[in-house]
């Protein structure tokens, strides 16, 4: 039953990549909205940003990840809408394939697609003057963090994906994730902020993801930033695969 499973996600997943492969315009969309914004605060209002860091963009570059990141999973759950809407799953409940591969192609896809979009805003971020002094343990600690946060945030998407009543309403719920980083350390210091909003940025998970990639790429100690890190997106990882599974459940019974 396994491999049957290893199988068969791996046969959608090369049908999900194609479609990409043939339409690359949304990894450029994806990455345009997280570029411009790097572009328009380094540029524009990075001088006038207190951030007690000598680079802007290196202040910046983590919360543009996490930006893209959520940008990014918005295109799985429109790829799952247009699959329920063509009547696709009910072809492929009709064949003697593992249920469950069918949304994992598409999550396997969404992080495939999505890393090719951080590689992109990285390089970019390069060209802009981002350097780091992280080694190769310290960029395979934010590889594996900005993993765990795409494939937790995916799963969120499966869930309207399968539930939306339109394409419209497929896509809306990631605008929410887009904003979170604007009320975060993303781009300036919570210290900053006026109270409440203070103490709401400083409890949201995008802050200690923020602030563990920022240590990280500094080489600077990451204390309990890191851990709160992930316990945020294993905790969001978990909540989201159930309700994507029963959703999942309800819309194939």
């Amino acid at each position: 039953m396994n491999k049957h499973f290893l199988g068969d996600t791996a046969v959608l997943l090369g049908r999900s990549l194609r479609h990409i492969a043939r339409s690359p315009d949304t990894i450029i969309t994806t990455a345009i909205m997280p570029i411009a914004f790097m572009v328009l605060f380094v540029y524009v209002f990075g001088g006038a940003i207190e951030t007690g860091t000598d680079s802007y963009v290196n202040y910046l570059l983590p919360g543009i990840l996490i930006i893209t990141i959520a940008s990014g999973i918005s295109y799985t759950a429109f790829r799952l809408f247009q699959d329920m809407q063509g009547g696709v799953f009910e072809r492929f409940q009709s064949m003697p394939i593992a249920r469950s591969s069918v949304l994992w192609a598409h999550v396997l896809t969404s992080l495939v697609a999505n890393l090719i979009s951080l590689v992109v805003v990285v390089l970019v971020a390069v060209l802009m003057g981002f350097r780091s002094g992280a080694g190769v343990l310290g960029w395979l600690s934010v590889a594996g963090i900005l993993l765990l946060l795409t494939l937790a945030l995916t799963w969120i998407a499966v869930i309207p994906g399968l539930t939306a009543k339109s394409v419209d309403g497929a896509s809306a719920f990631s605008y929410p994730l887009v904003f979170l980083p604007f009320v975060s350390s993303a781009f300036v210091p919570t210290e900053s902020m006026p109270g409440p909003v203070r103490a709401f940025a400083e409890h949201q998970p995008v802050t200690s993801i923020v602030n563990a990639i920022r240590d990280l790429f500094t080489r600077q100690p990451v204390g309990t930033d890191i851990w709160i890190a992930l316990a945020w997106c294993v905790g969001i990882l978990v909540i989201a695969y159930l309700f994507a599974a029963i959703a999942y459940r309800r819309k194939t019974s």
